[in-house]
């Protein structure tokens, strides 16, 4: 609860976040390895990803813990790369050999691209974003010291990653906020898409600040779908890219 009261929430606006923490574990498994389940688009939502990507510097999909984040990636490389090419998610491998070999083979489906969490991973991004395609962060998963920058999250410091700021502002891809709503009795999903809003910073603390911001927002529109047990103030790991 220490989470929620940070973001200034009572208990019963996020009623039900146990059990979407327990869905999220038990949807997993199908969405891994089995058939993909019913999507939809929100409103507007297909039109801000296309004019996104229409605008041919690339596109950056920023993802918080909210929803299921595993569909929206799904869903974006279903829509869209065979019009602007395979979407290239960020992610970490587990630690356990066969829990890795299955999220590497899951994830490297047709119309998305995996890259590790090292330099030559970067710069796979940046590859791929140079050539008009996509690529997928969390961007409120707490990185390796010397990979992020302390910023407020809810009015605390949290320890913040810097790479889809440096991206952004290295390239000049475009942010795209992503997230995927469960829908309630098992009837699949809904992918809310939306730009970053205001202008963009310039330096790449303003930029860290505004993605932060606008994370906040997309929870609090929907409090009970966040993953409130992510240690998100935690110090960061001794652990740089290779």
């Amino acid at each position: 609860m220490a989470n929620v009261q940070t973001a200034g929430l009572r208990g019963w606006q996020v009623l039900g976040a146990v059990g979407q923490a327990g869905c999220m574990s038990t949807e997993l498994p199908r969405l891994w390895l089995g058939k993909q389940p019913s999507v939809t688009w929100a409103s507007g939502a297909l039109d801000t990803t296309d004019d996104a990507y229409a605008a041919g510097q690339g596109v950056i999909f920023l993802t918080p813990h909210l929803g299921c984040f595993e569909i929206a990636a799904q869903a974006i490389a279903d829509a869209f790369s065979a019009k602007y090419g395979p979407l290239t998610v960020l992610f970490r491998p587990s630690r356990q050999p066969g829990l890795a070999q299955v999220m590497e083979a899951s994830r490297a489906r047709p119309g998305l691209e995996t890259a590790p969490t090292t330099l030559a991973g970067v710069r796979q991004m940046i590859k791929a974003l140079r050539a008009g395609r996509s690529v997928g962060l969390l961007p409120d998963q707490v990185p390796p010291e010397g990979m992020g920058q302390w910023a407020p999250f809810f009015g605390k410091p949290a320890y913040t990653m810097t790479l889809a700021a440096r991206l952004t502002l290295q390239t000049g891809a475009k942010l795209v906020l992503v997230w995927g709503e469960r829908l309630p009795w098992g009837q699949g999903y809904r992918i809310h898409t939306s730009e970053l809003p205001g202008e963009l910073a310039t330096d790449v603390g303003g930029v860290v600040l505004q993605i932060n911001q606008a994370m906040e927002h997309l929870i609090l529109q929907r409090p009970a779908q966040y993953l409130w047990g992510y240690a998100r103030y935690k110090q960061p790991r001794q652990d740089h890219p290779a």
